[in-house]
C-alpha cells in the first residue's frame, strides 16, 4: 500500500486508511468475529492506519477495536480517535471532558497512548470554544505523552480557516467532500492547509454510498439533483463493466495532497476488493464521462451544524 507523509508530523500513512465506525454497528449488525478479522485483514493488506470515534456505535467501535488490535504490535499501526461528540445531538468540547475523553478511548482501545486525536465534528458548536478551549486540554494531554499528534475534523470548510488561522494544528479530516462529485476540500481548503504544513486526511470516498450501486440511505442529505446524477453515473459505469465505487475510491486515493482517505466496512470481502482496486490503473476516459456527468451538480452539498458555521 503506498504511503504518504501527514504534514509535518513525520507520520507516514497508508493512502487508505480503515474507518471504524462499522464496527460501532453504525449501518447493520457485526459479530465479533466480523470485527476482528476486517481489521486484520486490513492491517495485513498494509491498512494500517486506523480512524474510530467513541460516537461510533457509542464507545462500540472502540471497544470492538481494542479486542481486534490485542497482541497486535503497538508500533505496526498508527490509530485516530476522537471527542466531543457522543450522541447525535450531545456535544461537549469542554476541557474536563477533553480529558475524561482520551482516558476512556485509551482504555476501551487497551493502549496507553493515541498517535492522533480529533475534535470530532466541531461544526456544530460555537468554534471558538475549540480554539479557547478543546484545543489547549488536547495540547496538555499531549504534553503528558497520552496522545501524539491533535487536529479536528468536519464537513463545512469554513471551519478550518476560523481555527488554523488562530490556532496551531497538526492535522485536519474532511468528509465527502473530495469526491467524484464534489472536491470543495481540495480547491478551497487544501492550498491553504498544506502552505501551513498541516497534515490533510479525507473520509468518505463513496459519499455516504452515493457514489456506490448500493442503494441510498433514507438519511442522506444531498440535494435530489445530486442523487439523480449519481444514479446516471453508476448506471454509465456499469455498462462499461465498472463498480462506480471502484472509481471513486481510486480517484479519492490519488491526489497526491491528501495523505489518506478514509474509508470503513466490516466486511473482509470489501477491504480486500478495496485494495485491489487501488492496485489498478484508473480509467481515464470514464472518469472524464463521469466528472462530465457530474458537471451541472459538482459541489453541491449540504449544510451541517450550526448555520454560522457553514
Amino acid at each position: 500500500m503506498q504511503k504518504r507523509f501527514l504534514g509535518r508530523t513525520g507520520l507516514q500513512l497508508p493512502i487508505l486508511g480503515f474507518g471504524a465506525s462499522s464496527l460501532g454497528q453504525e449501518f447493520r449488525s457485526v459479530t465479533l468475529d466480523e470485527a476482528v478479522q476486517s481489521v486484520r485483514v486490513a492491517l495485513d493488506l498494509g491498512i494500517n492506519f486506523i480512524d474510530t470515534s467513541p460516537f461510533y456505535g457509542r464507545g462500540m467501535s472502540e471497544v470492538l477495536l481494542g479486542v481486534a488490535l490485542r497482541d497486535v504490535p503497538r508500533d505496526s499501526y498508527t490509530l485516530c480517535s476522537k471527542l466531543g461528540r457522543y450522541d447525535l445531538q450531545h456535544f461537549d468540547f469542554s476541557a474536563r471532558r477533553v480529558a475524561e475523553s482520551i482516558d476512556v478511548s485509551l482504555h476501551r482501545l487497551r493502549t496507553d497512548h493515541l498517535d492522533i486525536m480529533l475534535c470530532h465534528d466541531i461544526e456544530f458548536v460555537p468554534m471558538q470554544q475549540i480554539v479557547d478551549e478543546t484545543i489547549p486540554a488536547l495540547r496538555r494531554a499531549k504534553a503528558a505523552g497520552k496522545i501524539r499528534f491533535i487536529g479536528f475534523s468536519g464537513y463545512p470548510q469554513k471551519i478550518f480557516r476560523f481555527i488554523c488561522d488562530q490556532t496551531d494544528v497538526d492535522c485536519v479530516l474532511s468528509y465527502n467532500q473530495y469526491t467524484l462529485q464534489n472536491t470543495r476540500f481540495a480547491e478551497e481548503s487544501v492550498p491553504y492547509l498544506k502552505a501551513k504544513g498541516i497534515g490533510v486526511m479525507n473520509a468518505g470516498p463513496f459519499s455516504a454510498r452515493l457514489l456506490t450501486n448500493a442503494p441510498l440511505p433514507a438519511w442522506l442529505k444531498e440535494p435530489e439533483s445530486v442523487k439523480a446524477a449519481a444514479r446516471a453515473a453508476a448506471q454509465l459505469c456499469a455498462n462499461r463493466g465498472v463498480d462506480i465505487a471502484q472509481l471513486a475510491l481510486q480517484f479519492s486515493c490519488a491526489n497526491p495532497d491528501i495523505t489518506t482517505t478514509v474509508a470503513g466496512s466490516a466486511n473482509p470481502e470489501n477491504i480486500r476488493r478495496w485494495a485491489s482496486w487501488l492496485s489498478q490503473p484508473v480509467d481515464a476516459d470514464l472518469l472524464a464521462e463521469v466528472h462530465a456527468l457530474f458537471a451541472p451538480v459538482k459541489n453541491l452539498g449540504h449544510q451541517e451544524g450550526l448555520t454560522e458555521n457553514n
